[in-house]
């Protein structure tokens, strides 16, 4: 690569990298190209990437984002996963890990800070974003349901009420 290819490679990953919310730094050797390709497909569907860069042009390009936090990982084979959803991201690249073993999470930026490959994978575990939101709407809409059925109840035992006094005289 030459110094102009470089500049524009470091500057568009400086770009992506300021419009992502988070990222996760592994070591691949070992893998074959075949794996690494079913890794970035697995995480394009989660709307993530994966890049394989020089360490010295990620750490260029890292510099004023939030992903200069993380740059002391990139050293050795280095891939980088990058995307908007923090749980999805971590979520794929944890479960090829475990299907991989020669995939090594060093760990990865969230919110501007580096965190450990443990809080990865506790990330990871997370349920999806849809998941949370479907449970948050669910809390919502529990204490509105159940003063709705509270105020039916009024008129249904007042009709009950009314149904066993015909009934009552009906028999008479």
């Amino acid at each position: 690569m030459n110094r102009n290819d470089k500049q524009q490679l470091t500057q568009e990953l400086h770009e992506t990298w300021s419009n992502s919310e988070a990222a996760v730094v592994t070591h691949y050797r070992g893998l074959t190209v075949d794996q690494m390709n079913q890794l970035r497909g697995d995480l394009r569907q989660t709307g993530g990437s994966l890049l394989v860069v020089k360490n010295t042009l990620a750490r260029r390009a890292a510099e004023g984002t939030d992903f200069a936090v993380a740059s002391h990982l990139f050293s050795g084979p280095t891939a980088i996963a990058y995307g908007n959803d923090p749980v999805a991201l971590a979520k794929a690249v944890s479960d090829f890990a475990k299907k991989n073993e020669v995939l090594i999470v060093l760990g990865g930026v969230l919110d501007g800070r580096c965190i450990a490959p443990a809080e990865v994978t506790a990330l990871a575990s997370l349920p999806s974003k849809e998941v949370l939101l479907s449970k948050l709407l669910g809390s919502l809409q529990s204490p509105i349901s159940s003063f709705v059925r509270t105020l039916a109840e009024v008129p249904a035992s007042f009709v009950r009420t009314l149904a066993a006094v015909r009934d009552q005289k009906e028999s008479v």
